[in-house]
């Protein structure tokens, strides 16, 4: 298990490699590096929990390079750890997804808005907890963050992806899918628009409808994933949409809330243990 964070879910999945007698070895992405050329890494299997995106990407890249079976593998990592191109291989699979555009500069993102309407929400390429994710209830609002992401130093940084708001209730949808298979559901409520666990909101399970497990499902094999938190919103006319899939899902707070329905660490476990299987025939 690579990782350069001990949080609660890595202890949680050490604890479950040891329940079933598996053996895993913790390795700090922060002391690790690659040789090209090397022989193959002593693992059967990786599991990358770095929480980083460029380090979790770069590591994937180096492993798989070297003969290693990562997961989430290195095509999905990029592609899930990038907003816009999560989008792209959403919208390709037909799933539903908010109206979104790019914008090759904050000038640009203005016209892109207007074609959208207000209210809109900007947001950076890559990241996640909802950091620097922005409302944008109208014009005046949106010429003035323009012009701060235009100050931004980074050129990436003035790449601007930009969304349609979608009117919900106070929640978002959280399901985690392993192996193709959707683990449970909860909802994320908060008193902010943004309804991330990390900003404070609170979880709540529920079992899903077919249609919306099928979504899931399909989100994450849409971005050739492994192990997937799929989030989805409820529009007002009871329309659900994907908004994103994240590869390194954290799921402490959506385990708090299924209790004992499910253990997510021990299924993830079961995953890598048969994914090793075959790997190795």
């Amino acid at each position: 298990m690579l990782a350069s964070r001990m949080r609660a879910d890595e202890k949680r999945l050490l604890d479950a490699f040891e329940r079933r007698g598996a053996h895993c070895e913790y390795v700090d992405s922060r002391a690790s590096w690659s040789l090209l050329h090397a022989q193959r890494p002593p693992w059967r299997i990786v599991l990358n929990r770095e929480i980083g995106h460029a380090r979790a990407l770069y590591a994937a890249r180096a492993l798989e390079a070297a003969g290693a079976t990562v997961v989430n593998s290195a095509a999905a990592t990029e592609v899930c750890g990038d907003k816009w191109q999560t989008s792209v291989a959403l919208r390709r699979a037909g799933l539903p997804t908010p109206r979104t555009a790019l914008a090759l500069t904050p000038e640009a993102a203005l016209d892109a808005l207007e074609e959208i309407g207000y209210p809109a929400v900007v947001k950076p390429l890559v990241g996640s907890w909802g950091r620097l994710v922005t409302l944008l209830p109208d014009r005046r609002t949106a010429e003035t963050v323009m012009e701060y992401i235009a100050a931004l130093p980074a050129p990436q940084s003035h790449i601007v992806y930009v969304q349609e708001l979608i009117a919900k209730p106070d929640r978002d949808i959280r399901m985690i899918v392993v192996g193709g298979e959707v683990l449970g559901a909860t909802y994320r409520r908060g008193t902010q628009w943004r309804t991330n666990v990390a900003r404070g909101a609170t979880t709540e399970a529920f079992t899903p409808s077919p249609g919306m497990a099928e979504l899931a499902v399909m989100a994450a094999k849409t971005v050739a994933a492994d192990i997937a938190g799929v989030d989805l919103i409820e529009s007002d006319d009871g329309e659900v949409v994907v908004l994103e899939v994240n590869h390194g899902v954290e799921f402490s707070g959506f385990q708090r809330a299924m209790g004992d329905r499910v253990d997510v660490a021990d299924r993830i476990v079961e995953h890598l243990m048969t994914r090793s299987e075959s790997c190795c025939e």
